[in-house]
Parts: structure tokens; C-alpha cells; sequence
């Protein structure tokens, strides 16, 4: 990471991409596009029902078109995306209590499930590394995590009580079968199952008193090699945990996460979105209209690693910023980023 901190870097604003009437909470760049000459599509989701996809011009370009607009299946604000690891599904959560899955047929997309359980708003949904699982969470306080199964079928394994509050995020490590949930009871929870009987349970809660956050929990992001995961709040902090990854690969889903470092004082409200990219730079977006930009120091301190602000992009958008996504392209160095605005940009992180 000295190179990153050695670089002038700047963000630059590339594209604003327009078209949704209200206000866009989330983001998914497709995993199967922006590499090998195929043009990297975004999916956008917001209050006014419907999803946005958006497609490169050319795998070079930095401008985007609105390519397929996803309406009349959600009936309420849709919350959040994420594309399957093919990329040849879209799963959507919404205020609605559903959770829809898409599949692009010719240059059309299709409704091909949809997953009814949650007594209401759906928060957001996670598919596994695999695309095996899928997990939901909701107001109603629970996690539910489903089977993929054959014919667009997918069959609810469990449901995980937990949470005391409303849960605003799930997400699932990058290379085994852990999930995470983050929520408004200020916690994040690690579920984990017994090899193969679907019994899943909590194995440990990241709460205030093992350093944990004092309020909400919006988000969580894990950098590529899963051995650390970087969470936001409403209590204005960045927090950074690892884990001891042999243990946690080798199928001890129990293996504990510890605390490494938080960053305060860089946002001066609400941080709603945190994302680690696969070169080591966490973004985050909050209430301020701001993007920060961090990356790791190779300045060691006695308790670990220490994390430096690399940018600061004030007035990133008009209003609050709900989401922001590096792309899954290795070195291209794209982030989008989606606000109550109505907006979603396309920045480029460029050295000069």
C-alpha cells in the first residue's frame, strides 16, 4: 500500500447517470462484465420501484446508457441489489417484504421468482461466493438464508433470530460460507452452520462492549483476501476487523474476529456505505454529501495497522449518499456511487 499513499490521487467525476424519480439506495456491478472486452453493467435500485441497468459503452469508455429499466414488480421502494457470481441473476430486496430474482433474456429482463417470507421491508440480499445461497434480511429482525435450487426454485433453510432490531444489511464472506448481518441494534452478527445440516446459529456478535459500534450499523465490506472487513455507522466511525483466515478457510466457522482499528472524525454524519476494492481502498458515502477514500498505512502503531484518508471528495452529490461500489474490475479503478438526490455517478480515481 505505500504506492497508494505515495500517488497523487484525484476522483474524478466521469458520468452522471439520470433517469430515476426518486431516490437510489443501491448499487451492483455484475461480477461477469468489465473484464476480457465484455462492458461492465451496473444495476441500480430506488424508491421509485424500479431497477436501472446500466451498460459501458465500450469496455474502454467511461460513459454509461440506461439499457433496461426493471418495473411493475415491486410495489414499494426496491432497497437493494446484487448480482448472482455468474452474473446471470439479479436478486432484488424491497419494501414490499419480497425479494425478487431477475434473469436477462435477450435485452430484456424477467421476473423468474420471487421470494415471499419477511413480514416487511426487505433490506437487503447477499448471494454466497458460490451463488448456492441466497440471504435476505428485514425490518422483522430476522435473516433468512435460501437454497438455490434447480428451475429458479429456492427453498428457505433457515431463519436466524438474533438481531434485536431492524437489520440493514447482510453479506457473505468471500470464500467460505459465513454470513454477516449489520443493524440498528448497533451490532454485527457472524452466523455459521455445522457442516452440512443447515443448522445455522450465531457463533459471535461485534457489539460496543468488544469494541464495537455505539449506534447503527449500515454496512459492512470485506477486502479481497477475507481476512478483514471494514463496517460504518451512525456513530460517524470506520471500524476495521480480521480474522485469522487459516482457521476460518480450514471450516471453523467459529474462528473469532477481533477489533483492529477505528476511524473517526472523517465524516461528520451518518455513514451509510462502506466498500472494500479488490486494490485495498475502502470508500465510504454519508449523510455529509461526502466520498473518503482510506487505505492501509504501512506505519505500524502497537496495536496493528493503521488506516490513512487518501482523498476526500466533499459535495460528491446534493443530498445524502446511500451507496457506494468499486467496480469488480481489477485496476480500473470505477467507483459509483447513488444518493437521495436522484443520482448516480460514475467517478474515475486517477493518479496525476
Amino acid at each position: 500500500m505505500t504506492l497508494l499513499e505515495e500517488e497523487s490521487l484525484k476522483l474524478t467525476e466521469v458520468q452522471r447517470l439520470e433517469g430515476h424519480t426518486d431516490r437510489v439506495w443501491g448499487l451492483a456491478w455484475n461480477p461477469a462484465t468489465g473484464a476480457d472486452g465484455v462492458p461492465a453493467v451496473l444495476a441500480s435500485c430506488s424508491g421509485d420501484k424500479t431497477i436501472r441497468i446500466w451498460q459501458q459503452r465500450s469496455p474502454s469508455s467511461t460513459s454509461f446508457d440506461c439499457k433496461a429499466v426493471l418495473e411493475d414488480t415491486h410495489s414499494r421502494t426496491v432497497r437493494s441489489c446484487a448480482w448472482s457470481p455468474s452474473g446471470k441473476q439479479l436478486a432484488t430486496a424491497s419494501f414490499d417484504a419480497t425479494t425478487a430474482i431477475w434473469e436477462q433474456n435477450g435485452s430484456d429482463f424477467e421476473c423468474v421468482s420471487t421470494l415471499e417470507g419477511h413480514e416487511n421491508e426487505v433490506k437487503s440480499v447477499s448471494w454466497n461466493a458460490s451463488g448456492s445461497l441466497l440471504a435476505t434480511c428485514s425490518r422483522d429482525k430476522c435473516v433468512w438464508i435460501w437454497e438455490v435450487l434447480p428451475g429458479n426454485e429456492y427453498d428457505c433453510v433457515s431463519v436466524l433470530q438474533g438481531h434485536t432490531q431492524d437489520v440493514k444489511m447482510v453479506q457473505w464472506h468471500p470464500t467460505v460460507d459465513v454470513l454477516f448481518s449489520c443493524s440498528y441494534d448497533n451490532t454485527i452478527k457472524v452466523w455459521a452452520d455445522d457442516g452440512d445440516s443447515d443448522d445455522w446459529h450465531c457463533v459471535q456478535t461485534l457489539g460496543e462492549s468488544n469494541s464495537g459500534h455505539s449506534s447503527t450499523v449500515w454496512a459492512l465490506s470485506f477486502n479481497s483476501t477475507g481476512d478483514k472487513m471494514v463496517t460504518c455507522s451512525d456513530d460517524l466511525t470506520i471500524k476495521v476487523w480480521d480474522v485469522d483466515i487459516i482457521s476460518l478457510q480450514s471450516g471453523d466457522g467459529n474462528a473469532s474476529w477481533r477489533h483492529v482499528c477505528t476511524m473517526s472524525g472523517y465524516h461528520d454524519r451518518t455513514i451509510f456505505s462502506v466498500h472494500w476494492s479488490k486494490e485495498g481502498i475502502i470508500a465510504t458515502g454519508a449523510a455529509d454529501d461526502a466520498i473518503r477514500l482510506f487505505a492501509q498505512s504501512q506505519d505500524h502503531s502497537v496495536d496493528g495497522a493503521l488506516y490513512k484518508l487518501l482523498l476526500k471528495k466533499e459535495k460528491a452529490h446534493d443530498m445524502d449518499i446511500n451507496s457506494v461500489q468499486w467496480s469488480s474490475t481489477q485496476g480500473n479503478r470505477l467507483l459509483a456511487s447513488a444518493s437521495d438526490d436522484g443520482t448516480i455517478k460514475i467517478w474515475k480515481l486517477e493518479s496525476f
